[in-house]
């Protein structure tokens, strides 16, 4: 696990100072190395700087440093994450006359790509983002992993085309791309994340997941190589016992090879069914205790402290538990948001960070259960779809509308759940469904927000919303969550929290071969009337405890709508309602005024709302950015 950096066009003034500004502002990413090399191309007066920090989980000795080449400098690389498979790799091109010097998956991800060119992404089983010079082909290849569990950030500038790890590195070399797309607040807004390739600078982009790009002679082209399987409607029939015995063998191979580290490593324990999965399974490969990190709250209703420490003593692990109050939240939220260049999207990222910042004093590497709602349909919208269709088909859409929605959102203790239901499951565009489904407004509320209809929606991407029109309801849902939702929220959020804290997450659910073999099967193995994931239930029946094993879906609930009515309520005010609030400039003071009224009066539940407006307000000041002209 490390963070990349670097460029390639006409040279640029003093490099070795721009080489080291990206290197300080990665530093947290690879405290173990740094490493930087320039190369005078001998096309158009052209140079590439290489730029690495590196954390050290594979092969510990310097000679896996980077930036790393073979034979005589031919291909170079720069490499973040870990490719799983590499000792099948490793073993498949000694077989072809490959001779390696290392016993590092860097290494073997370079003599990959010199046996098999760019149809080396095909052949990996990992999570990665590399920058690679092909001096034989004058190209520079840019890679990034299916889902988008590592990061790479591009900005095009004068012929100069950058790229990081991370956001900051790219504004460190190149003060003046610090300027805000208003569109993309547009969006954030609406998501509650920014939707890829944006980012909220207007210069710089995601490079997609499941894509590279090739820099060649001052072009640059993108190719998507991975498209997750759920955009069709491809299923097949098999038998309950089989499917349930194949599903295991994959996760069990996926958490085993994920295990593969020359550094300590643990799991984060949430008690709920994934993370307890994991663990189960680690178990399995370990003659060691394996170490356990959960994090809690104060406040027993929002806790599972309790259901985590049940499956550690189950499992006998190494367990560590820690308790966050809402100060964490304020003493940190600031600084985290420049580690991500945007605004927290969730409250719950505070906690990974606290929580990686802790196990990092006793491990470098984490295996978690990111990813398991969105292949297997673990969400109450992935039930709520398949129910919704039946529901839009019996009723019209001005009766839901103006009566039903209404009246459903209007009954006592009605839950901010029950609202988004209510909203969502009339709603007959699909797009619009998905981005509300766990955005935080209405287009209509959008518009009161920023006092005029917002168009920035047409111009969206809509590979997140393009799966085969003959898919079930499930299946669409699951495939934006895939491709939209997954990683440019969760695994963005992911990274930048759990790397800030210098440590490396790893998500065996999230494996390539084990998603090709859970989107053929039938809905029902995913979703039935009152549960989700069923076949990961079923998988682990003997295994997990009962408790642990039927428990509902809860999430990792933060208690900020609480805390926004009591000890968070200045801390509001003087962010969102005060006259140094920058958003109030160019939204709706009147608005923002009464939705933090709303709320703390206990009149309406804005919890989401309101974090997302905070976070924007903080993102603002932390880069210095006033309202967008």
């Amino acid at each position: 696990m490390c963070g990349i950096a670097g460029w390639i066009g006409p040279r640029v003034e003093n490099p070795q100072y721009r080489a080291a500004g990206m290197s300080n502002a990665l530093r947290h990413r690879g405290p173990d190395a740094e490493g930087t090399e320039f190369l005078d191309l001998n096309t158009g007066g052209n140079q590439l700087a290489l730029v690495h920090r590196r954390l050290a989980i594979i092969d510990l000795n310097a000679d896996s440093n980077q930036p790393m080449h073979i034979d005589d400098g031919r291909l170079r690389i720069i490499f973040n994450g870990e490719i799983y498979n590499y000792i099948e790799l490793r073993q498949e091109l000694i077989g072809l006359g490959h001779h390696f010097r290392t016993r590092s998956d860097t290494e073997v991800l370079l003599r990959a790509y010199d046996q098999w060119h760019l149809s080396v992404f095909d052949r990996l089983s990992g999570m990665f983002a590399f920058a690679l010079w092909d001096a034989q082909r004058h190209e520079l290849i840019l890679g990034r992993d299916p889902f988008g569990k590592k990061p790479l950030y591009l900005m095009e500038s004068e012929k100069l085309l950058s790229f990081a790890s991370e956001i900051n590195a790219l504004l460190s070399s190149q003060p003046n791309a610090q300027q805000l797309d208003l569109d993309a607040v547009h969006e954030y807004l609406r998501w509650r994340y920014v939707p890829g390739p944006r980012t909220l600078f207007k210069q710089i982009r995601k490079l997609n997941p499941g894509s590279y790009a090739v820099w060649s002679q001052g072009t640059v082209t993108e190719t998507r190589y991975y498209t997750p399987p759920d955009q069709t409607d491809l299923t097949e029939d098999i038998d309950d016992e089989t499917a349930k015995r194949r599903f295991l063998e994959l996760l069990d191979h996926s958490v085993e090879i994920r295990m593969r580290s020359d550094a300590p490593f643990g799991a984060f324990l949430s008690g709920g069914l994934d993370s307890s999965a994991i663990v189960a399974l680690m178990t399995k490969h370990s003659d060691k205790p394996i170490r356990t990190f959960s994090v809690g709250f104060s406040e027993p209703a929002y806790s599972e402290l309790p259901f985590a420490r049940r499956v550690a003593d189950h499992f006998k692990t190494d367990h560590c538990e820690l308790v966050i109050e809402a100060d964490d939240l304020i003493d940190h939220l600031p600084k985290l948001i420049r580690h991500l260049g945007a605004p927290v999207s969730q409250s719950s990222d505070i906690p990974i960070y606290l929580m990686s910042e802790r196990a990092s004093q006793d491990v470098k590497m984490v295996l978690t259960g990111e990813g398991a709602d969105e292949i297997l349909g673990g969400y109450p919208k992935h039930r709520a779809e398949s129910l919704a269709g039946i529901y839009r088909s019996l009723v019209p859409a001005l009766l839901h509308n103006n009566v039903l929605a209404p009246l459903i959102r209007a009954m006592p203790g009605a839950s901010a759940k029950f609202d988004t239901f209510a909203r969502s499951a009339g709603e007959r565009d699909f797009a619009t469904r998905m981005i509300f489904w766990f955005g935080a407004m209405t287009a209509r509320e959008h518009g009161r927000l920023i006092g005029a209809p917002a168009n920035c929606l047409n111009e969206r991407n809509d590979f997140p919303f393009s799966s085969s029109a003959k898919a079930s309801h499930l299946r669409r849902a699951l495939f934006f969550d895939q491709t939209s939702w997954l990683p440019d929220n969760l695994l963005e959020r992911g990274d930048r929290m759990m790397m800030a804290g210098s440590i490396e997450g790893r998500m065996p659910f999230l494996d390539r071969d084990l998603v090709a073999f859970v989107s053929k099967l039938p809905d029902r193995y995913k979703v039935g009337w009152r549960k989700g994931k069923l076949i990961l239930r079923n998988s682990m029946a003997n295994m997990l405890p009962e408790e642990i094993l039927n428990r509902p879906k809860v999430g990792f609930k933060v208690p900020v709508a609480e805390w926004f009515r009591g000890s968070m309520r200045n801390y509001v005010d003087d962010h969102l309602c005060s006259s140094q609030s920058v958003i109030r400039s160019y939204l709706s003071a009147k608005h923002l005024d009464q939705i933090v009224s709303e709320h703390t009066s206990g009149a309406a539940d804005h919890e989401k709302l309101i974090w997302a407006l905070l976070n924007l307000e903080i993102f603002h000041r932390e880069f210095e950015l006033g309202a967008p002209q």
